[in-house]
C-alpha cells in the first residue's frame, strides 16, 4: 500500500526506548514502521491503524515522548461532506494507538466548516496537547485539553487570512508558539508562561511562500523561524529581536523539517525540504550561523512532501522522504566526517 500524504510535524520519531518510528497516512488509514533495535538499519511493519475519510495528519511528541494524532478527516452526509478533526495517541513505541475520537468543527456554518484546514499541533511541557487549525472565516482557532485531561471548547486567536499550512512547536521550557503563514507576513503567537494563553507576537517578514513556515529551538527557550521567501530568493531565518536574514537554498513547495545535531563536535542546524526541481534537499550550519548561509546538498531523489528528519538512539542525523512511487525511504548519517549520508533502504509497503 503507498503512502498518499506526508504528515506534517515530525512524522520520524524516536520513542521512550530511543527506538525510531516512522508514520505515514495511506488509504484508509495510518501506516507504522519501528526499529527493530536502537540505532538499527532495519524496521519492522508497516503496522496499520484503520481510521476512514483522513486527508490530512499531524504527528506531535511531548517530552514523555508519547506520541499524538491529529487528522483532518472528511465523511458523506446528506447535505454534503462533513469535515472535522480527530485525536489518537500512542504511549510507547511499538504499541497500538488508542481510540480516535472527534475534536470537533470550531466552524458552524457549513460552507465554513468544510473549508477546515490542516491542523497543527505542539505538547506544551505539562503534557497539555495544543490543537490548532485554520479555515472559515480566517485567522487561527485553537483547541487544547484542560488539565483534568478534557478538551477545552474552541478559541479564536484570530490573525489575518492563511495561506497554506500552520507550524506549531514546544521549547525545552515548555512554551509553545505558532507560526501562521499569511499573503503578506508570517504571523506568530508565543505562550510566556506555563499554562497561559498564546498571544500575538510581531509578525515576521519578508512574505512567505504558503505553508512555508518552521519552527526550531536554537538556544534554551529560543525559537528560530524559518521560512521559504514568497518571490523565490531562498530561506529566511529570525530569531527574535533581530531582523530577518537570507540563508540561501531554492526550495520548492511546502515547509522545512529542522533538527540540531551535533557534528564533527559542533552544534549544527540541519534543515530539509523538498526543492525547487522537486528533489528532496539537506542544508546545515552551525547553529546560530544561518546569516552566513548554509551548505545545500540536494540528494537528486524526487520527493513527495517535506522530508522528516530525527536523531538516532546513537546520535546520528536520520532522514526519511516519500518517494515518488509512494514508498517510504530512510537514511542515516554515516560515522566518517561531516554530515555524510548511507544508501537509502526502502521501508516495506506491507
Amino acid at each position: 500500500m503507498s503512502v498518499t500524504s506526508v504528515a506534517t510535524g515530525s512524522w520520524l520519531l524516536r520513542g521512550h526506548d530511543d527506538r525510531l518510528s516512522v508514520y505515514a497516512l495511506v488509504e484508509g488509514g495510518v501506516h507504522r514502521w519501528t526499529e527493530t533495535a536502537v540505532g538499527s538499519a532495519r524496521f519492522s511493519g508497516p503496522d496499520f491503524f484503520p481510521v476512514q475519510g483522513l486527508t490530512c495528519l499531524a504527528v506531535a511528541q511531548g517530552a514523555n515522548r508519547y506520541a499524538h494524532f491529529i487528522g483532518r478527516r472528511e465523511r458523506s452526509g446528506g447535505d454534503g461532506p462533513k469535515a472535522d478533526l480527530v485525536y489518537a495517541v500512542q504511549y510507547q513505541t511499538g504499541r497500538t494507538l488508542g481510540d480516535w475520537r472527534s475534536l470537533g468543527n470550531p466552524f458552524r456554518d457549513p460552507r465554513e466548516a468544510a473549508s477546515l484546514g490542516a491542523p497543527a499541533a505542539a505538547v506544551d511541557g505539562q503534557g497539555t496537547v495544543h490543537v490548532f487549525v485554520s479555515g472559515g472565516p480566517g485567522g487561527v482557532m485553537l483547541r487544547r485539553e484542560a488539565r483534568s485531561g478534557a478538551w477545552e471548547a474552541w478559541k479564536d486567536l484570530r490573525g489575518g487570512a492563511v495561506a497554506g499550512g500552520l507550524s506549531a512547536a514546544a521549547n525545552s521550557v515548555g512554551l509553545v508558539e505558532l507560526l501562521a503563514p499569511g499573503h503578506r507576513s508570517v504571523m506568530h503567537w508565543v505562550q510566556t508562561e506555563p499554562g497561559a494563553d498564546l498571544r500575538r507576537a510581531q509578525d515576521l517578514t519578508p512574505a512567505p511562500a504558503p505553508g512555508s513556515a518552521a519552527l526550531l529551538e536554537t538556544a534554551p527557550g529560543v525559537f528560530t523561524a524559518y521560512w521559504s521567501e514568497q518571490s523565490g530568493t531562498g530561506v529566511y531565518a529570525q530569531r527574535p529581536g533581530e531582523w530577518a536574514f537570507p540563508a540561501g537554498g531554492a526550495p520548492g513547495e511546502g515547509t522545512h523539517a529542522t533538527l540540531r545535531a551535533t557534528v564533527d563536535g559542533y552544534d549544527c542546524t540541519v534543515l530539509a525540504h523538498k526543492g525547487r526541481t522537486g528533489t528532496a534537499v539537506l542544508g546545515m550550519c552551525g547553529t546560530g550561523a544561518e546569516s552566513g548561509g548554509l551548505w545545500w546538498t540536494d540528494t537528486g531523489l524526487a520527493c513527495v512532501g517535506t522530508p522528516a528528519l530525527a536523531l538516532d538512539g546513537h546520535g546520528r542525523v536520520v532522514m526519511a522522504m516519500v518517494a515518488a512511487d509512494g514508498a517510504v525511504l530512510v537514511n542515516r548519517q554515516r560515522p566518517e566526517p561531516g554530515l555524510t549520508l548511507s544508501d537509502w533502504s526502502r521501508l516495506p509497503s506491507s
